[in-house]
């Protein structure tokens, strides 16, 4: 149970710096190397770390699968926090092996209710990754039916 209040925690740490990074307009690795982040409660844990890391480092891709569930809507007219939070979950589902995608969504709207931008925030980021997540599965379903019968030898 500790596991899981500690993850709670740090995705709640990385929202906050991806968001302050957001809004400052400087990269979450600039904000920190600065420390203008001492409004944190804790320090920063390794996995809120991999986290803001993994956001950073896979933001095209990320972005431009928020930008393709997002139908009629751009980044830029998305509340800031929405983003960052469904970002931080993108980043679970695609690269985080030891979190279900449930997990990754039930802890974004969760988030999204905590510190979302508008009261539909947690409908919104809830909409988002469910979209998300029926592609992946369809994609999944269609890898493992076009691939090859291995026929154990005798």
């Amino acid at each position: 149970m500790a596991h899981k209040h500690e993850r709670t925690g740090a995705r709640r740490a990385a929202a906050q710096v991806l968001y302050s990074a957001s809004i400052r307009g400087v990269s979450a690795s600039e904000l920190l190397e600065s420390n203008l982040m001492d409004c944190l409660e804790a320090p920063l844990s390794d996995y809120s770390l991999k986290l803001i890391e993994g956001v950073e480092g896979n933001a095209s891709q990320i972005d431009a699968i928020i930008t393709d569930a997002a139908k009629n809507w751009t980044l830029d007219r998305m509340p800031v926090m929405d983003v960052v939070i469904t970002r931080i979950a993108l980043f679970e589902m695609l690269y985080v092996d030891d979190v279900p995608v449930s997990v990754s969504i039930n802890e974004a709207v969760e988030l999204a209710k905590r510190f979302g931008g508008e009261d539909d925030s947690p409908k919104f980021v809830n909409g988002m990754l469910g979209s998300v997540a029926r592609h992946m599965e369809v994609e999944e379903a269609t890898v493992a039916a076009d691939a090859p019968v291995v026929v154990p030898a005798s």
